[in-house]
């Protein structure tokens, strides 16, 4: 699939290809202090390969590009990215640089309680340029996905990320998660951030970070008003739901889904499934509605387990699912597990 839409001419050619930094997650055994948790277990996050696995475990090909230390976290995360489907030949290994890793409680990410320490200073996804990326892996796929945690690495980073988002002959169609993290930044970031979504065919932002990073109050038509460029814009507004401004030879189409009743264990990685349930249903050619519909589903997988990975509902299941009247997905009420029984109920009853 090229920038325009239209299906790519590479026989050879994957669903999505995504690039970005991943890393050695480590949650702790019970909740608590960081200084005060005695163990952890060792985990993989990152949100670029997040969306991949999502992807290849529903049922796309799909590959991840970025660079590990020479050490065996970088061996772990290639092997368990790899383990669930995705094309792993890419991702190059620096021998002097080690792959970043990070520790967090077992608090929600949004609550003041919860801590966070990065150790990703320097580490091998920072080198990632122009001249160390396999570029021709980048662009063979139908779509590239990409975040705006990858040009807060580097500087190096950004102008790959510059470059990625430019015009250029055979460019796939490029997905953009604005993903505004400012702990990330010195400075600059949302002058960046702005730069890069201007420049991406499809862009996901959240109304919150829009706010924050570039001042847009009054909703989602403020940030399409904001950012008339992409093709398509998936405005996410939290418990209310998500809005796709999508640009067609006939005029602007706007659509509106609220969002699913879920029973939230924990929302880490839910921004990253709504990614990929999105992207997966525009691969399918679904309707506006329906891809919001997928994403919504995609993200209540991912809000219903306590790490950043869910498996997604089956195909056949999650299309029954979207092609609800509006009423009955209003109705939708889904709690731990639903993904793997298949049970789903409706708010209305004792069950």
């Amino acid at each position: 699939m090229t920038a325009d839409g239209q299906p790519s001419a590479d026989p050879d050619a994957v669903d999505v290809v995504a690039l970005g930094e991943s890393m050695v997650t480590f949650l702790p055994t019970r909740p608590g202090r960081l200084a005060d948790v005695p163990s952890f277990a060792r985990g993989i996050g990152g949100a670029e390969s997040n969306v991949v696995c999502t992807l290849a475990a529903a049922g796309h090909s799909a590959r991840w590009v970025g660079r590990v230390g020479a050490d065996g976290f970088g061996r772990h995360l290639v092997e368990r990215i790899a383990a669930h489907g995705v094309d792993t030949g890419a991702v190059h290994v620096d021998p002097d640089r080690p792959t970043g890793i990070y520790f967090r409680t077992a608090a929600d990410r949004a609550t003041d309680a919860h801590e966070v320490a990065y150790y990703r200073a320097g580490s091998a996804a920072s080198a990632m340029s122009v001249d160390t990326v396999d570029l021709a892996a980048v662009d063979a796929g139908r779509v590239l996905h990409l975040s705006g945690i990858t040009p807060a690495l580097s500087a190096d980073c950004r102008e790959l990320m510059r470059a990625l988002t430019s015009p250029r002959p055979g460019r796939p169609l490029v997905s953009f998660d604005v993903n505004f993290r400012p702990a990330l930044w010195r400075d600059g970031g949302s002058r960046v951030l702005l730069e890069l979504a201007r420049g991406a065919d499809l862009v996901f932002v959240g109304v919150d970070e829009a706010e924050d990073a570039w001042g847009a109050r009054g909703g989602a038509d403020a940030v399409r008003h904001l950012l008339p460029e992409p093709r398509v814009l998936v405005v996410k507004e939290g418990p209310h739901g998500a809005t796709v401004y999508e640009r067609t030879d006939a005029g602007e189409r706007t659509a509106h889904v609220p969002a699913l009743t879920v029973d939230v264990v924990a929302t880490v990685g839910a921004g990253d499934a709504f990614a990929a349930g999105f992207l997966s249903a525009t691969l399918r050619g679904l309707s506006a509605r329906d891809r919001l519909r997928h994403g919504h589903l995609m993200a209540a997988a991912a809000l219903t387990v306590p790490g950043d990975l869910a498996a997604p509902p089956a195909r056949d299941h999650a299309d029954r699912l979207a092609a609800l009247d509006d009423q009955a997905w209003g109705r939708l009420r889904l709690g731990p597990h639903w993904t793997g029984t298949g049970q789903v109920t409706e708010e209305t009853s004792t069950a």
